[in-house]
């Protein structure tokens, strides 16, 4: 075997194993998150769990795929990426293939399929942004080069967010298409300038919904809204102080029992925390890191400015969801329905995050 053909079996331990850890716990965890949901709603207790294994053996094909997928082929799919990516949340509001729920006009069903277009958005940001910041050269110093476009590139997908409305994935992709902007040398001078400049129009974002600001409001108290706004938030932190520190135990939940809303999706930190204690979180959370750190260092040490910014964009983006979804569960900030990486139940998220390791891989495997 020559050292290519060594090096192109190679996997990243420090990425594989932690990934592959948390997709076997979010396995577990949604079917006892969504056992009594699913028999309630379809007769059956393992019906979620069965289509969590079915997309999770999907997305190690996927993760497997995007590993020997040279990385340097995006930069000649980044339009595709965005024209692909724009026509899917335009397919939401003025298709017939819009589908919503809860309020919200976020997914595409199709013959019983549904798709959030969103991960392939924030996908295509980063793909495009990597593209675009790398080849400005010295120019990127340069509000015209370095700021105005990609700026009006996030506008254009942040106005299409707001009308499902999704004004926390909005807040996400406006970061990270920050912390790239920063991380490729756009001056920090038009970048406090738009952070400064978009303040009046978050507050003004927050406000304008009567839903949203209520959100914010039982944020700050959500004892004195326990029927309605501050409802998930009390619940949550019931969980994790129920769970204390080694937890009551798989299947034991109390909260999951049609107390805790979307306990398989946007709530599946706070069932950990019940069921597994303070002990599972910090496994959880560690094997997060490891993940955050390798991703940190694979952007740091790749051969090239593209790989380099993509490396981080990919990483950067599985940090905030990280980051919002258990701050949401635990009270530190107001609720978003965001999935938790790797372990909450759904098909879009998971495919996109484990595309996401696959390519983190791909670049690794070239420094």
């Amino acid at each position: 075997m020559t050292a290519a053909q060594a090096k192109a079996l190679n996997y990243d331990a420090s990425l594989l194993f932690p990934t592959l850890f948390l997709v076997g716990i979010g396995i577990v965890m949604v079917y006892s998150a969504s056992s009594a949901l699913a028999m309630k709603k379809f007769g059956t207790d393992t019906f979620f769990l069965r289509r969590q294994a079915i997309y999770s053996a999907v997305g190690i094909v996927t993760l497997v795929t995007c590993r020997h997928f040279p990385y340097q082929w995006y930069r000649h799919l980044t339009y595709p990426l965005l024209a692909l990516a724009m026509a899917a949340l335009m397919l939401i509001p003025f298709s017939e293939l819009g589908y919503s729920a809860g309020g919200a006009s976020r997914w595409i069903r199709f013959h019983g399929f549904t798709f959030q277009p969103v991960e392939l958005v924030r996908f295509a940001v980063i793909v495009y942004l990597a593209y675009s910041l790398s080849k400005k050269g010295a120019g990127v110093e340069r509000f015209a080069i370095g700021f105005l476009p990609h700026f009006i590139v996030f506008g254009a997908f942040a106005g299409l967010l707001m009308m499902q409305p999704d004004f926390g994935s909005v807040v996400i992709l406006g970061a990270l298409t920050w912390i790239l902007l920063y991380a490729s040398g756009v001056r920090f001078s038009h970048l406090t300038a738009v952070l400064l400049l978009m303040v009046p129009l978050v507050y003004l974002g927050m406000v304008s919904a009567e839903y949203r600001f209520k959100r914010i409001i039982s944020f700050l108290s959500p004892w004195d809204y326990p029927a309605d706004h501050g409802y998930q938030t009390i619940h949550s932190l019931m969980a994790f102080g129920t769970g204390g520190l080694w937890g009551t135990g798989i299947g034991k939940s109390y909260q999951k029992l049609f107390y805790l809303p979307e306990p398989h999706t946007d709530f599946i930190f706070s069932v950990i925390g019940e069921e597994l204690g303070l002990f599972g979180v910090l496994v959880i959370l560690v094997l997060y890191a490891v993940i955050l750190w390798r991703g940190m260092m694979i952007a740091r040490n790749a051969t090239d400015d593209f790989g380099s910014l993509m490396a981080l964009g990919l990483t950067a983006a599985l940090g905030l969801q990280v980051s919002v979804n258990t701050g949401v569960t635990l009270g530190l900030l107001p609720t978003k329905g965001l999935t938790l990486p790797f372990l909450s139940y759904g098909g879009t998220s998971l495919l996109f995050n484990m595309a996401a390791v696959g390519i983190l891989m791909n670049i690794g495997g070239e420094g």
